[in-house]
């Protein structure tokens, strides 16, 4: 069954070229929307390392400010005004608003002025990165407006179904789980590259563990590299590799000059690195998903990660990857070690892992969210587990 075709608007803060989950989602979900016939357009700040000149038409630029602790990146000025002319003038069949600041909440009560559907997504777990800044004292606050914000549309789209029950327990009634894709195609076992591991130093029977996303305190990367060093201590010709960048990586780096740093990569040589580590450690317990995850999958490596989000809905524990119960970190260094001490079972969570994940396209996800915008499709919009039952698991 197909929905009909359809505009779309959609008002973010971040967008493509930016390099983040959010970004990364949206810019796969336009893609797959404008495949399928959808028209779409982009209302998001203007970024001074990136001002959108080149874009297609469809592309409405906002005044913006510097966002802490984003290097380089604008969040957005409020801008209903401007949007209640735009939107009049040509008035789309639904808005999205992926983020949950001003100028979210201006686009917002545009849509809501002007009679338009209008949902919003829940991409970023704000409320629980407070205490990561030294802002715990705010967290009721951050909690309390991103409950009003979610409250004031007619549907609230997250990855996941913890986080859509977390948001019902603060009160956010109307939440669908959209769910996530991967593209099987670019992130693939077959990219395994021998010359990219001798690079880091690594033999092909060596184990690589790899982090990949962005270096901040909020993805407690000390964790991680806790988990690093005690697989060490069984598996001293270990390396670990880190992919990206962000404000913590100048002090890791200092700390643990041993590790290797290679910055921000993308595309056909992001899924090189991927497919030519063994072991992918993923310390987040903040992350509303985590698409890193679906990503290693794809790429035939084991994932060591906390039963929280992507891994919670992916991976059985010992047969996919290895779980901990979220928040206990003894169990996720555990784990780690154990996969460094049983590298044929890593080879058989590798094979799986791929297997489990080899069919998430974006295009369902795209239709989905179509559907839950233009509230079509009882059978496309109905919430319900995007994902298989699982098999039972593991003790964790």
């Amino acid at each position: 069954m197909t929905i009909r075709t359809s505009h779309i608007s959609i008002v973010a803060e971040t967008f493509a070229p930016e390099i983040n989950g959010v970004a990364h989602t949206l810019g796969r979900l336009v893609a797959s929307l404008r495949q399928r016939g959808h028209r779409v357009t982009i209302v998001r700040p203007r970024q001074r390392t990136y001002d959108g000149a080149g874009d297609e038409a469809g592309l409405t630029l906002v005044r913006g400010v510097p966002l802490p602790a984003s290097r380089g990146l604008q969040a957005g000025l409020p801008a209903a005004g401007l949007l209640r002319r735009a939107w009049t003038r040509d008035r789309p069949d639904a808005v999205y608003v992926a983020t949950e600041g001003p100028l979210g909440w201006s686009a917002v009560s545009a849509a809501r002025a002007l009679g338009i559907r209008v949902l919003n997504g829940f991409h970023t777990n704000f409320h629980c990165y407070a205490r990561h800044y030294r802002l715990g004292v705010l967290k009721p606050v951050i909690h309390a407006y991103l409950a009003a914000f979610h409250r004031r549309t007619d549907g609230t789209l997250t990855a996941s179904a913890d986080v859509r029950d977390e948001l019902r327990t603060a009160g956010v009634d109307t939440v669908h789980v959209l769910g996530r894709g991967v593209d099987s195609d670019l992130f693939t076992p077959e990219r395994r590259c021998a010359r990219l591991r001798h690079t880091w130093g690594a033999s092909e029977a060596g184990l690589v563990a790899l982090y990949v996303g962005r270096l901040a305190p909020e993805k407690d990367l000390p964790l991680a590299v806790a988990a690093f060093r005690a697989i060490q201590r069984v598996s001293p010709d270990a390396t670990f590799v880190v992919v990206g960048d962000g404000p913590e990586r100048a002090a890791l780096q200092r700390r643990h000059p041993d590790l290797i740093f290679t910055g921000v990569r993308t595309g056909e040589d992001l899924a090189r690195h991927y497919a030519s580590a063994d072991l992918f450690l993923f310390p987040s317990a903040t992350d509303t998903f985590g698409n890193v995850t679906l990503e290693a999958m794809a790429s035939g490596l084991a994932v060591v990660a906390f039963d929280y989000a992507a891994a919670h809905h992916y991976i059985s524990h010992g047969r996919h990857g290895l779980l901990a119960a979220r928040h206990d970190r003894d169990a996720f260094v555990r784990h780690a070690v154990s996969a460094a001490c049983a590298p044929r079972h890593v080879a058989v969570l590798r094979q799986a892992a791929r297997v489990r994940v080899a069919g998430l396209g974006w295009a369902g996800v795209a239709d989905r969210f179509a559907a839950l915008l233009l509230d079509a499709q009882p059978e496309l919009r109905a919430d319900v587990d995007l994902v298989p039952v699982r098999p039972p698991r593991h003790a964790v």
